[in-house]
């Protein structure tokens, strides 16, 4: 199956967003830092979220972004589709010429697995997936928290 970097990083992206947009809009830095994805291509992703109405932003001192809807009526499939991501499990991407300029014997095994993928993509939100792991999320951002509180006390000491 091909899901690369870009989906990978667009989910982990937003699931950040869900986790911490009640501290008001979230700076693409912040992302950065605590996902260790660079800031140059969560701009690149986050383009296209905002252009597919998946997050709003707000510009100037106190801006960065939100989710535009609720967690829970955003689906992975959505982010996976704004970052122009396919699913597809076949060799051919879907074109049906896996061998010889046609389709190969497995081909329509690998299209249905796709179709089940992305089934399943689109039957599960963002606030399914935090929900599912309420555990590690509650760590996670314990564990944010003290790292905030530690970089707060450094730029207060200077």
């Amino acid at each position: 199956m091909r899901l690369t970097t870009k989906g990978r990083y667009a989910v982990t992206a937003m699931l950040d967003l869900a986790i911490n947009q009640d501290q008001g809009p979230i700076t693409l830095s912040d992302i950065s830092q605590r996902q260790g994805i660079s800031l140059s291509y969560l701009e690149q992703l986050f383009s296209r979220l905002r252009k597919k109405d998946l997050v709003d932003s707000t510009r100037g001192p106190g801006g960065g972004y939100r989710l535009s809807r609720p967690a829970k009526s955003i689906a992975i499939a959505d982010v996976i589709a704004a970052v122009d991501e396919a699913v597809d499990a076949t060799r051919c991407q879907g074109q049906k010429n896996c061998q010889d300029s046609r389709a190969c014997l497995t081909h329509q095994l690998w299209t249905d697995l796709s179709e089940q993928i992305r089934e399943f993509l689109d039957g599960i939100t963002l606030a399914q997936v935090l929900d599912k792991r309420p555990q590690e999320v509650s760590k996670e951002v314990a564990r944010q928290n003290k790292a905030r509180s530690k970089e707060g006390r450094k730029t207060h000491s200077r």
